[in-house]
């Protein structure tokens, strides 16, 4: 029976604190970012319950630096939760009939459930994190009434009815749900790598580099990513104001840098790291300016101020949150999550100009 708001389907008992609460959200990098608001929160409404988070291996460096023990005492290394399980399901899934495969499966399955936990919060809403959540032997599951995938709410003993427009908002819901009242937004934890942070600085000393803008050219598919000949255009117009630019992209993302680089005529420096190294880079930046991806959700969790391009998303869902932001959108770009290879034409439509006017705004630049 689906339960509105955050009352529990069997109310009338009285509520325990959970002592164990497992997350499961495995991926990927923007939607891990819009759970940790509701993560924080709970951390903080139960600050000694033991927190355990089942992600892809990929994402790790989200919530713990690489060389920081998986679980155990929390520090600012691994701020948030007390223990992490990792799964690979891509690798899983392309060699499903391995016996290695299911000799993997079966130790994670065991590593899930040594822990006992009590509660456990599907943030994901697909078949495959509900089922995640059922085998790891908690006895209430937490879930969304109306998920992703409908078949998933069929595996939660708990079905709430999320509130608000913005993901990071309906996460909260869920949040609330589990502490049986309503919880504070509180800003995102991230890991803080003591040796990432010296590099950095490091790097921008050898370049001559003070204050800096991030661009991002890269985006999660074809649709939603702006030309990156557009991303130098800016770095040239941004460094006619002393403004230096930086280019984050990641693996298989090398022709993109190399495009946006070209483009701005020596405006802008790429950079390849880890995720790791891009939480400190992202720190230090004046301004982020990207599409609907992963890092332009990093900067906003951080309280970087954002330019977002956007397309065929919808910003008031997926947008940035809790940072000085300003959104492009056309008004020809309607709202579709479908995975096409060319950008979407409303995209198009927005000009290297208005980012750059845009840009000047949240930097506090004069348009004289």
């Amino acid at each position: 029976m689906a339960s509105a708001g955050i009352a529990s389907a069997d109310s009338s008992k009285q509520w325990e604190e959970p002592a164990r609460i497992l997350i499961v959200r495995l991926g990927s990098m923007g939607d891990i970012i819009h759970t940790l608001p509701a993560v924080t929160a709970l951390r903080r409404s139960f600050p000694k319950a033991q927190i355990g988070w089942i992600v892809e291996e990929r994402w790790a460096e989200l919530l713990c630096t690489p060389t920081y023990p998986r679980s155990g005492g929390r520090s600012a290394q691994r701020p948030l939760v007390d223990r992490l399980h990792l799964v690979n399901t891509k690798a899983w899934r392309k060699s499903w009939t391995s016996a290695e495969t299911w000799h993997q499966i079966a130790v994670a399955i065991s590593d899930l459930r040594g822990p006992r936990y009590q509660v456990a919060v599907d943030f994901q809403g697909a078949v495959r994190s509900a089922l995640i959540a059922r085998r790891s032997g908690a006895e209430v599951i937490y879930g969304a009434a109306q998920p992703r995938e409908n078949v998933a709410s069929m595996f939660y003993t708990r079905q709430i009815f999320t509130r608000g427009a913005h993901v990071v908002e309906q996460n909260l819901s869920l949040a609330d749900a589990v502490a049986h009242r309503k919880l504070d937004v509180l800003p995102a934890e991230f890991p803080n790598d003591p040796a990432a942070d010296p590099k950095c600085e490091e790097q921008l000393r050898q370049w001559g580099i003070g204050d800096f803008v991030l661009l991002n050219p890269g985006a999660g598919w074809g649709a939603k990513q702006w030309p990156a000949e557009r991303y130098g255009e800016v770095a040239r117009g941004l460094a006619q104001h002393g403004v230096a630019s930086l280019i984050n992209f990641g693996p298989g993302e090398e022709s993109l840098a190399q495009a946006t680089e070209a483009a701005g005529g020596g405006a802008a420096r790429p950079v390849s790291c880890s995720i790791t190294e891009l939480i400190a880079w992202t720190r230090r930046a004046r301004l982020f300016i990207g599409g609907d991806t992963g890092p332009l959700h990093l900067a906003a969790a951080l309280r970087v101020p954002v330019v977002a391009i956007f397309g065929p998303t919808n910003p008031q869902r997926n947008g940035p949150y809790g940072t000085r932001s300003l959104v492009l959108r056309s008004p020809s770009s309607e709202t579709s999550h479908a995975r096409r290879a060319l950008p979407d034409p409303g995209l198009l439509e927005i000009t290297a100009g208005e980012v750059l006017h845009a840009a000047r705004e949240l930097l506090g630049i004069s348009h004289g």
